[in-house]
């Protein structure tokens, strides 16, 4: 049984690793420029903090994960792979949540501050940005049942 968890976890963090890297490429990736009023206004991942985060706490989480499978073959490490899968699990919970508040105000923008939705202007900055978030979400969630995979291990 242990052996089955094992192979089953080891596929769930191959998943997560290629979700994190869909979602970091897509969101570096991401650029698109609008002329507004003679105006040339330009959208990056890198002008907001929030997506800036959002790569971080993946590229974090992705390498995290690519050790992680090395050192899964070394019983010794078990406990630490367990409280280091709680850590990335909360980093990317972290790093979507920030990253998605940020796209919902450019997506929709925000009457009581008086921000204006940007999606209309940068069509192509949106949709990666879009990609690069339901990839995040994509590997949170993946991420959300190897930490139950780990914590069942730890339990049998």
């Amino acid at each position: 049984m242990a052996k089955i968890n094992k192979i089953f976890s080891n596929i769930l963090r191959l998943l997560a690793v290629a979700a994190t890297v869909v979602a970091v490429v897509f969101m570096v990736t991401s650029h698109d420029s609008a002329q507004v009023l003679n105006l040339t206004f330009t959208a990056k991942y890198s002008y907001t903090p929030a997506f800036k985060f959002f790569v971080i706490g993946e590229a974090i989480a992705g390498g995290y994960t690519i050790v992680s499978i090395l050192l899964s073959f070394k019983t010794l490490f078990w406990r630490l792979i367990v409280i280091l899968d709680m850590v990335a699990t909360v980093l990317l919970a972290s790093s979507i949540s920030a990253a998605l508040a940020i796209a919902q105000v450019g997506k929709k923008g925000s009457s009581h501050a008086g921000w204006l939705p940007v999606c209309g202007q940068v069509p192509h900055f949106c949709d990666q940005v879009t990609v690069s978030l339901l990839a995040g979400f994509a590997a949170a969630v993946i991420y959300f049942v190897i930490l139950l995979s780990s914590l069942y291990a730890v339990v049998l």
